[in-house]
């Protein structure tokens, strides 16, 4: 039997991330051999991938990334099944190594593809699922390209939200991380009116009519006062129109006026945890 180094078990830890007493084992079993022990471990980690399949992976950290141009950025969310592997500074590390490589991706299925460390991105979260015993996997993925994009990572890395805008003015970065901290806070369901769904209106609308007859409002005024009703969802609900809650004395919209008269909120993607 090939005799185990204390240095070749580490070699292999740091390389997988796998535990020491895994890491020693896979290398008996190999006999020594570094490349067939790295091999041995990812199997594990298809057989426990396959028997966890169908477990739910609501935890894991959403991170958020911008190019250094600030044109174009990403979220991922790297999900697991437990809120205690979900803060392990190797997971979130791990997350974060992730989302600087999903920066180049258009898609989750491209990123997926991609190249991590001499294996697929898609290889390496089956590998880690071996290591760490639960379901690992990618949920969100999510870009934006704007002429200016900035970022905000609510702490626990539970929310993760990216926000365009119009143009690089000057303080653009500060109020790109204010609108997504409103994003984060507020869970607007679009950037503006234009952007809600008709199945969404139409809902809201029924919705507000069905509490206007129950009040005994008469069946003509209930046109009038369900759109008057919607305005308000509108202004709760879209990212430029809710009350800005830094200053709720001004809307989102009047807020990034109040930097540049010209700049305005392009876009914003949002990614949620737990």
């Amino acid at each position: 039997m090939a005799k185990i180094t204390a240095a070749e078990v580490n070699r292999l830890r740091k390389t997988t991330g796998a535990g020491m007493m895994d890491c020693k084992t896979a290398l008996v079993e190999a006999e020594g051999d570094f490349e067939t022990a790295i091999e041995i471990l990812r199997k594990k980690g298809q057989k426990v991938a396959a028997k966890r399949a169908d477990r739910e992976s609501s935890e894991g950290a959403a991170i958020a990334k911008v190019n250094d141009a600030h044109t174009s950025g990403v979220i991922i969310s790297l999900n697991c099944e437990t809120d205690f592997v979900a803060k392990n500074e190797s997971f979130v590390t791990l997350a974060t190594e992730l989302a600087d490589l999903a920066i180049n991706f258009d898609t989750k299925e491209a990123f997926l593809a991609a190249d991590y460390k001499g294996m697929t991105v898609q290889e390496k979260l089956i590998e880690q699922t071996g290591v760490i015993g639960e379901k690992i996997e990618i949920g969100g993925f999510e870009t934006l390209s704007a002429p200016f994009v900035g970022s905000y990572i609510h702490a626990g890395n539970k929310i993760a939200v990216l926000t365009g805008l119009s143009a690089a003015v000057d303080g653009a970065e500060e109020v790109a991380k204010d609108v997504s901290m409103q994003a984060a806070a507020m869970n607007p369901v679009a950037l503006n009116e234009d952007g809600v769904d008709q199945s969404v209106i139409d809902k809201e609308i029924e919705i507000a009519k069905d509490q206007l007859r129950q009040e005994g409002k008469p069946e003509e005024m209930l046109d009038n006062i369900a759109k008057g009703k919607l305005k308000r969802f509108f202004k709760d609900n879209t990212l430029i129109n809710q009350d800005f809650i830094k200053d709720s004395k001004q809307s989102v919209s009047q807020y990034v006026k109040s930097v540049d008269s010209k700049l305005e909120v392009t876009g914003f993607k949002r990614v949620a945890l737990g």
